[in-house]
């Protein structure tokens, strides 16, 4: 388990992109024990439809890739069809805790597309940039950040993808 100097850094990373990216954004205060969607959602009184899961998935086999998607936390991520088309690989599986702290420097929970490494590839699904608002990952446990969509496009090398989600039913 990372201390907690490095989930400052991790955070310190998220910020300090924000900040370079003149991203527009409210940070929320978030007990860590309720990081996870499912009960944030549920005890900060957070529709499940305007809040974005970032997943890191990994290709199973040698050697690895990795990739970040966001999807809404009312959607599934398509691992199977459409990350494994994006990534070129045959068989994917979500990064382990482990795999996404060691790539990102923060614990699932956190993990938020601002402040991930250059080169890892990010993808969104278009209905995220349809909602009024989106809370999403703040880089930690303890804070989430809601902002406008159109934020997420300043990422740098963000890109948008039909079909990224689909249903929960």
């Amino acid at each position: 388990m990372p201390d907690d100097l490095s989930m400052q850094a991790a955070e310190s990373t998220v910020f300090a992109q924000l900040d370079a990216l003149s991203v527009r954004y409210e940070r929320m205060a978030c007990d860590p024990a309720l990081a996870d969607t499912e009960q944030f959602c549920a005890h900060y009184g957070i529709d499940p439809g305007s809040s974005g899961n970032t997943i890191i998935v990994a290709s199973r086999k040698e050697p690895r890739v990795f990739s970040a998607a966001c999807v809404t936390a009312n959607q599934r991520l398509d691992v199977n069809k459409t990350m494994r088309k994006l990534m070129g690989v045959r068989k994917l599986s979500f990064a382990s805790g482990e795999d996404t702290v060691a790539l990102t420097g923060m614990l699932i929970g956190g993990v938020t597309l601002f402040g991930l490494p250059e080169d890892l590839s990010k993808y969104i699904d278009p209905r995220l940039l349809d909602l009024p608002e989106i809370v999403i990952g703040g880089g930690s446990r303890s804070c989430k950040l809601r902002l406008h969509p159109s934020e997420l496009r300043k990422i740098p090398n963000l890109e948008v993808v039909p079909g990224l989600a689909l249903s929960r039913d």
